[in-house]
């Protein structure tokens, strides 16, 4: 976390925490909450970067932002992160900009997307990386001809080459997404706990 916010937190230990307010959408996008209830991208690259570099989770699944001393919990569209490959299409990083680290899963959800389970944490893969992903897969997986051949293998349990790893490819329902790895994708208010 940023200094200044780990000084605010220090300063100020005992700010409420604010609920629905903020989103984290299938894209990466940090969404926030306007006056009128409706959801807006933040397109301010800086304020994204920031709130990237103080995005954390907490105890029970749920993950945050700390604004200063203040905890903005996130609702989740999908997954905690958003994998997108690097500029050098060899390696996986979060919509933060942290690298995923060594691939230990793959799932294929219901509707074609790619999640992946890493060192960073399980993370959906942007839309936009899917056909380059497939195509790695493909070719450091010769035993696998097509993409239904890939699904085949997730079907299956297979292990494949993914990323430097071997890496088990499973299917999976969205509605398993939280149990599977530990999230709460709509965090909301103990009882009794003040929320702004």
């Amino acid at each position: 976390m940023d200094e200044i916010v780990l000084r605010a937190m220090q300063k100020w230990p005992d700010v409420p925490n604010v609920f629905g307010w903020l989103r984290l959408d299938r894209r990466g996008n940090w969404l926030v909450k306007a006056r009128s209830g409706e959801f807006g991208r933040i397109g301010n690259a800086a304020v994204s970067e920031f709130i990237g570099r103080n995005y954390a989770c907490d105890e029970r699944g749920r993950w945050y932002f700390q604004n200063g001393p203040q905890r903005v919990f996130v609702a989740l569209d999908c997954t905690p992160l958003i994998y997108r490959l690097d500029d050098s299409g060899t390696s996986l990083l979060a919509h933060t900009g942290v690298p995923a680290g060594t691939v230990a899963g793959l799932y294929i959800e219901a509707g074609g997307a790619l999640l992946v389970d890493a060192a960073q944490g399980a993370g959906l893969l942007h839309d936009r990386d899917l056909a380059a992903v497939v195509r790695r897969l493909l070719f450091d997986n010769p035993v696998l001809a097509d993409e239904e051949a890939l699904l085949a293998a997730a079907a299956r349990g297979d292990v494949l080459r993914a990323f430097g790893a071997r890496a088990p490819i499973r299917l999976i329902g969205a509605a398993e997404l939280p149990r599977r790895f530990g999230f709460d994708p709509r965090p909301v208010p103990e009882p009794g706990q003040p929320d702004c």
